[in-house]
């Protein structure tokens, strides 16, 4: 379940999302965990080339997070 997995994020976790421009791969910048609780924005590196945008580091929401590799 995609639900248990994301728990699990730390820096490096690859990840495929969606956040507006098409599905592409992304690695995880820090650690989902803050504090007691989750971050609902994690900074990520993320592979725009894949879909003809820019390569950039950059926020973006947890639930735009399809996949986690």
């Amino acid at each position: 379940m995609l639900a248990d997995k994301i728990k699990t994020i730390v820096k490096g976790t690859h990840l495929k999302v969606n956040n507006g421009i098409g599905l592409c791969n992304a690695y995880s910048m820090e650690s989902i965990k803050q504090g007691r609780g989750f971050k609902k924005i994690l900074l990520v590196d993320l592979k725009g080339s894949e879909v003809g945008f820019f390569d950039e580091c950059g926020s973006i929401y947890v639930s735009a997070i399809k996949e986690v590799l």
